[in-house]
C-alpha cells in the first residue's frame, strides 16, 4: 500500500464524510472490542462472513466497526449490534495459518446505523456521521483534561504491562475528546460495555467526567494491588533470608562441632524416650514420632503437634511406682487418727491392704464410697493414699458429658490433649497412685458421647491393663492404680459400670459421733485456719450439742465446720479489736453470733400432730435421713382422691395403694360403709416444691388416712417408714440409719 501524505489522507476523509450518507458500506461486527477515531486498533478476524468482507475490499478500504452486545453470538444480526459505533479504514491485511485474518483498521469517526441494505453474505448498510459537542473553554474542563492527563501517567508509570510512551503520546493531545478516546481504548481495565458507553457519549465535558472516575478507580486497585504484591514479596524475601541464615549457621555450627537447637531438643527428647522404660511397641511409636520431629522445620504447622506428642509419650511414668511394703498397724493409726467410728470401712480397706501385703502383683480393686455429702468420702481416700504411702490424684466428674474428657481428643483435632485419666497420671509421676473420681453418679450423657461407658475401660480389672487414649493412640497399663470412686446415690450410676465397683456405704453422724468429731478435727482445724490458739477460745459440751441440734441439720459434718469456722472468726474479730479475754462459747454467744435457731422451733410438731390425720414419716435421701409431715383431709363429695406436694410415681403409687387398702379394711376399722361414696379424701405432703419420692411411704399415709377417718390423732412421739402392699404386709425398710438419724432430729425439735 503506497504511503499517502497528511493532506492526502485529509482530502480522503472529508470526501468519505461526504458519501457515507448516500451509499451503503460493509459493517464488520467484533467481540470485546470497541474501534475509536484517531485509534489505531488490530482485529482479528475469523468468522467466514468477516472474511468475505475483508476480501471483498477493492480500493475503496472503508468500513463500519460496530461491537457486538453479546460476545458469545458466532452470527449477529442487526439486533445484536450496538447502534453506534466507528467509521474505519483497512490500512494492512496479513493472512494467518489458520485462514484467519489479522487486520489493521484506522478509527476515523463516530457513525450511527441507519438503515441495514445487506445481510449476507456480510452485512451492509447505511450511516450517519454523530457529530462531537465540543465544550467551550473554561477552566473547570481544563481542570478535568489535566486531572485525567495525571491520573492516567500515574497509572502507566504504575502499571508493568503498560508502555511509558503511553503517557508521551497522550501529553501531546490537546483535545480533550480525542484524550478521552485515546485513553479509554488503551486502558485495559475498562469494560467493553464502558467503552463502548465512552463511544456513544457525544459530550465532551461529560466523557471527561465519566474517564476521570475510572481512571481514579484505576488508580486505587492499581496501589492496593501494588502493596498487597509489595508486602507477599518482602515476606518471600525475608523467609529466603532465614533460610539461608539458618543453613549457614547449621554450616558454620557443623564445622564449631556444635548442635543447632533443633538438633539439642530431638537428642534431649531421644534420652528421655530411653529413659522413660517404654514398652517396645511405645517406644518405637516415639522414636518414629520423633523422627518425623527431627526432619521438620520448626515452621511447619504441625511441628508443635507433633513435639507435643512426643513430650507426653516421654513425660508419662511407664515404670516408675511410688509406695513400699505395708505396714497394717501403721495404716490403721492412720485410719484411725484420720476419721472417727466407720469400724466398717476401715475394716474393709485394712483387709486390702493386708491382702496386698501378701501379694503386691494383685490388680487394684475399685472401691466406691457410697453416702450423703459431708461425712468423709473423699477424705478416706486420701487416708488411704497415705497408708500406702502413695500420690494421691483427684478428678471430678460432677457435669462431665463429653467422652473426649475421658478418653481424650484425637490429635487431629485442634488443641488436642489426653483425657483426665492420663492427665491425672502425669501428675502424680507414678503408674499406681491412689486415683479419686468424685461424684461419678453426676456424669451426664449426650451427643458426645457416654463417659460412664468410656470409665468402663479404665475401672474394669480385667481391661483397664491396656487402656488406650485417643490421644496416645497406644496402650497404657492402669491395673496397678487403686481407683476410689465416690458418690451420693447408686441409681444414677450405669449397672455395668457399678458392677465393676465394689460398694461401700457411708452413712450420717449421730449426735454423739458428731461431737467426737468436732473436737477431735473440726474445732482445730478451725481454731488453726482462723489464727488463734486453743487457749482464746473454749467450745463446751453443752454449746457444741446446741450448736448441732439447732444450727446444723445433715448427715455429715461440713455445715457444722462451717458454723464453728464462724464463731472462730467472731473470736478472731474480737481480738483484733483489743478484747484478749478468753471466750467461752455458750448458747447465748452462739445466738449473738449465728443469728436465731436455724431449724423449726420446739414444740412445732407436737402441735401439728394434734389433729387427726397428720403423721410423721421418715425418708431416705442422698443428702441423709429426713422427716416428712402426711396430712390427709376430708370434705364432702363423691369419692374423690386428691395428692398433692411434688409426688412422684413411687409415691403416688404407694399412696393409691394405701387408699385401696384402707377402702377394703373399712368395716375392721370403723368406718361407715357408705363414708367414700359420700365423700372426697385429700392428701397432701407439704414442701409442695421439693420433688419426693421413695418405696416407704405406705405404712405413713395408711396411717394417716386411718387417723382421719376415725377421729384419733397419733402419738406425737411416733415416726414410721414402710413400704404396704394391697394385702395389709409391710415390706422391709431400707437406710435404717439415716432415718433413725432423722427421728434424733426430729425428736429434738420436740
Amino acid at each position: 500500500m503506497a504511503k499517502q501524505t497528511q493532506s492526502e489522507v485529509v482530502e480522503n476523509k472529508v470526501d468519505k464524510e461526504i458519501n457515507t450518507a448516500d451509499r451503503a458500506l460493509p459493517i464488520l461486527p467484533v467481540r470485546d472490542t470497541v474501534l475509536f477515531p484517531h485509534a489505531v486498533l488490530p482485529l482479528t478476524v475469523g468468522r467466514e462472513s468477516s472474511v468475505q468482507l475483508i476480501n471483498s475490499l477493492g480500493e475503496d478500504k472503508t468500513i463500519v466497526v460496530v461491537a457486538q452486545r453479546e460476545a458469545r453470538v458466532d452470527s449477529p444480526q442487526p439486533a445484536d449490534l450496538y447502534t453506534v459505533g466507528s467509521l474505519a479504514v483497512v490500512h494492512k491485511v496479513v493472512k494467518m495459518p489458520n485462514q484467519s485474518l489479522f487486520v489493521f483498521a484506522e478509527g476515523l469517526e463516530r457513525v450511527r446505523l441507519t438503515e441495514f441494505v445487506q445481510l449476507s453474505p456480510f452485512m451492509r448498510g447505511k450511516v450517519e456521521s454523530v457529530p462531537e459537542s465540543a465544550p467551550p473553554a473554561s477552566s473547570e474542563v481544563e481542570a478535568l483534561q489535566r486531572n485525567v492527563l495525571t491520573l492516567f501517567q500515574q497509572i502507566v508509570s504504575g502499571s508493568p504491562t503498560l508502555s511509558d510512551e503511553l503517557s508521551t503520546v497522550a501529553a501531546n493531545i490537546d483535545e480533550p475528546g480525542r484524550l478521552v478516546d485515546f485513553i479509554a481504548s488503551s486502558l485495559p481495565s475498562l469494560s467493553t460495555a464502558d467503552k463502548q458507553d465512552t463511544l456513544e457519549t457525544t459530550d465532551v465535558r461529560i466523557r471527561l467526567e465519566k474517564i476521570n472516575q475510572h481512571l481514579a478507580k484505576e488508580l486505587e486497585v492499581q496501589q492496593l494491588r501494588n502493596k498487597i504484591q509489595s508486602e507477599v514479596q518482602d515476606r518471600v524475601q525475608q523467609t529466603q533470608r532465614e533460610y539461608y541464615l539458618r543453613e549457614q549457621m547449621k554450616a558454620i555450627q557443623k564445622e564449631l562441632g556444635e548442635q543447632d537447637e533443633g538438633a539439642r531438643d530431638s537428642e534431649e527428647l531421644r534420652q528421655k524416650i530411653e529413659a522413660a522404660g517404654m514398652p517396645d511397641e511405645v517406644k518405637k511409636e516415639a522414636l518414629k514420632e520423633l523422627g518425623r520431629l527431627s526432619r521438620m522445620s520448626p515452621m511447619a504447622a504441625d511441628y508443635s503437634l507433633t513435639r507435643n506428642y512426643v513430650e507426653w509419650l516421654a513425660a508419662l511414668p511407664w515404670t516408675k511406682t511410688s509406695g513400699g511394703e505395708v505396714d497394717i498397724p501403721k495404716a490403721k493409726e492412720i485410719l484411725d487418727a484420720d476419721h472417727y467410728d466407720l469400724k466398717k470401712v476401715k475394716d474393709r480397706i485394712l483387709d486390702y491392704l493386708s491382702v496386698r501385703r501378701l501379694k503386691p502383683g494383685m490388680k487394684g480393686p475399685i472401691l466406691c464410697f457410697v453416702g450423703p455429702p459431708g461425712v468423709g468420702k473423699t477424705s478416706l481416700g486420701k487416708s488411704i493414699a497415705r497408708a500406702l504411702g502413695r500420690k494421691f490424684v483427684r478428678i471430678s466428674l460432677g457435669g462431665v458429658h463429653d467422652e473426649a474428657e475421658i478418653r481424650g481428643h484425637r490429635r487431629t483435632y485442634i488443641g488436642a490433649l489426653p483425657g483426665q485419666i492420663i492427665q491425672g497420671i502425669r501428675r502424680a509421676e507414678t503408674k499406681d497412685p491412689v486415683f479419686m473420681l468424685d461424684e461419678i453418679d453426676k456424669v451426664g450423657r449426650d451427643f458426645r458421647g457416654d463417659p460412664g461407658s468410656a470409665l468402663l475401660e479404665a475401672l474394669d480389672p480385667e481391661q483397664n491393663s491396656t487402656f488406650r487414649d485417643n490421644y496416645l493412640d497406644v496402650t497404657f497399663d492402669l491395673s496397678k492404680v487403686l481407683f476410689i470412686t465416690t458418690a451420693n446415690m447408686l441409681d444414677p450410676i450405669a449397672e455395668p459400670l457399678r458392677d465393676r465397683m465394689e460398694i461401700i456405704e457411708l452413712q450420717g453422724y449421730t449426735e454423739e459421733e458428731k461431737v467426737h468429731i468436732a473436737y477431735q478435727y473440726l474445732v482445730p482445724r478451725q481454731i488453726e485456719e482462723n489464727g488463734i490458739t486453743a487457749e482464746q477460745i473454749e467450745f463446751p459440751p453443752d454449746a457444741m450439742s446446741y450448736l448441732i441440734r439447732h444450727y446444723t441439720r445433715e448427715a455429715g459434718v461440713r455445715n457444722l465446720e462451717r458454723m464453728i469456722g464462724t464463731v472462730c472468726r467472731k473470736q478472731a474479730r474480737r481480738l483484733a479489736e483489743g478484747k484478749n479475754d478468753k471466750l467461752v462459747v455458750t448458747p447465748q454467744i452462739i445466738q449473738e453470733f449465728l443469728g436465731g435457731i436455724k431449724v423449726r422451733s420446739e414444740g412445732e410438731i407436737e402441735e401439728r400432730t394434734k389433729r387427726a390425720g397428720v403423721v410423721v414419716g421418715l425418708a431416705w435421701t442422698p443428702a441423709g435421713g429426713d422427716v416428712l409431715f402426711v396430712e390427709a383431709s376430708r370434705m364432702k363429695g363423691k369419692g374423690g382422691f386428691t395428692i398433692t406436694g411434688q409426688i412422684q410415681d413411687v409415691m403416688r403409687e404407694s399412696m393409691q395403694a394405701a387408699h385401696s387398702w384402707v377402702r377394703s379394711n373399712a368395716s375392721e376399722l370403723g368406718i361407715e360403709e357408705d363414708f367414700f361414696s359420700n365423700h372426697d379424701i385429700h392428701v397432701h405432703v407439704p414442701a409442695g416444691a421439693i420433688p419426693k419420692d421413695g418405696p416407704s411411704a405406705g405404712v405413713t399415709i395408711v396411717t394417716a388416712l386411718v387417723s382421719l377417718l376415725t377421729g384419733r390423732p397419733v402419738r406425737p412421739l411416733m415416726a414410721m417408714t414402710g413400704e404396704i402392699t394391697l394385702s395389709g404386709n409391710v415390706l422391709p425398710i431400707g437406710g435404717v440409719k439415716e432415718k433413725v438419724l432423722a427421728e434424733n432430729a426430729r425428736a429434738w425439735w420436740m
